[in-house]
């Protein structure tokens, strides 16, 4: 068992995946060179035919890669910048996610569409800085965000192996972490099945990829006053409802951390499901970026605008107090 970095996780994920199928192929702008090293050594085991620069044009190479699946290959495309996703949109959310469906399933389009290092990049200003795993669950693209360095080979190896298209967010606030394993003992995660990283009794906080991290560091300075259960969805859509209905019913409080904009976020939905039907005897909360929020250059007015440890405690420590007046209005 070796000490294993999140970049590792993917990288090898990736690598086993095409050890194990010669239909898995790399597109991308610099993959052979790894600029990421999330392709490091792949041209070397697989060969450029299987690993391909690509020009500068996401929307060619993200269509590229949709025919190249209706043609029997499984295309893995990386995305270095979360922004560029708004340039390939249509490709992935118009053409390869509904062409399965408006065949009646006899069209199959498994590409897997890896954004490495989304979310804030620490001063890298708006245009590199975005976090937009919300849009892709909005319009039903499978959408993976993994936490750990286990999540992230194994929703990746999960991702590949899926006939349909999967976006997988690799969030910055995650590359740098570590874990002991061995990623020949990790198995696929199932996409839509989420994980309690903490059990508790009091609260329960769902928080979304690099978050949960921080979540827990939270509960566990708040050990001696609140139980506070962690929720990892993992998987942003399909969404583990049942999983989060179950957390609920123990604690009956929601508080989301979620980095993404406030408006029409993973967060409101959240809320909104739980709120038409969980138990719930608080007002769930949301710790979010602001509304339209875009990151600035200057790195203190970048982290001030993401979600914050400070927010999240007092958000969590605001549902408990509330929820406990009220028991004390209607005792």
């Amino acid at each position: 068992m070796a000490n294993q970095s999140y970049l590792k996780a993917l990288n090898r994920a990736l690598g086993d995946e095409m050890a194990r199928d010669p239909a898995v192929c790399v597109f991308g702008e610099d993959v052979r060179s790894a600029a990421t090293n999330v392709t490091a050594g792949l041209l070397t085991r697989f060969g450029p035919q299987r690993v391909l620069d690509t020009p500068i044009s996401e929307q060619a190479f993200t269509g590229f890669a949709t025919g190249a699946a209706l043609a029997g290959l499984r295309p893995l495309i990386e995305f270095q910048i979360p922004a560029l996703l708004f340039l390939a949109f249509e490709q992935i959310a118009d053409q390869a996610h509904k062409l399965s469906l408006m065949t009646g399933g006899q069209a199959r389009v498994p590409v897997t569409y890896l954004v490495t290092g989304s979310g804030s990049r620490e001063g890298w200003a708006g245009q590199h800085s975005d976090h937009p795993y919300s849009l892709f669950a909005h319009v039903g693209v499978k959408t993976v965000v993994p936490a750990t360095v286990r999540d992230a080979y194994g929703l990746l190896v999960a991702a590949i192996r899926d006939d349909d298209p999967v976006v997988l967010f690799a969030p910055l606030g995650a590359l740098r972490r570590r874990e002991d394993l061995d990623f020949a003992d990790v198995p696929p995660v199932p996409l839509g099945v989420g994980r309690v990283q903490r059990p508790g009794t009091q609260v329960t906080v769902v928080a979304v990829g690099h978050l949960v991290h921080d979540a827990l560091s939270v509960a566990e300075e708040l050990a001696g006053e609140v139980s506070v259960e962690v929720f990892d969805p993992r998987s942003v859509h399909p969404f583990d409802w049942s999983g989060l209905a179950a957390s609920l019913e123990r604690t009956g409080r929601l508080v989301v951390f979620d980095d993404a904009n406030r408006s029409c976020g993973i967060g409101a939905e959240i809320v909104a499901a739980a709120a038409e039907s969980m138990r719930l005897v608080a007002p769930p909360r949301r710790v979010t970026r602001p509304d339209g929020a875009v990151l600035p250059f200057a790195l203190e007015l970048d982290r001030a605008l993401q979600p914050s440890r400070e927010q999240l405690r007092a958000a969590i420590l605001t549902t408990v107090g509330s929820a406990q007046l009220a028991g004390a209005a209607h005792g």
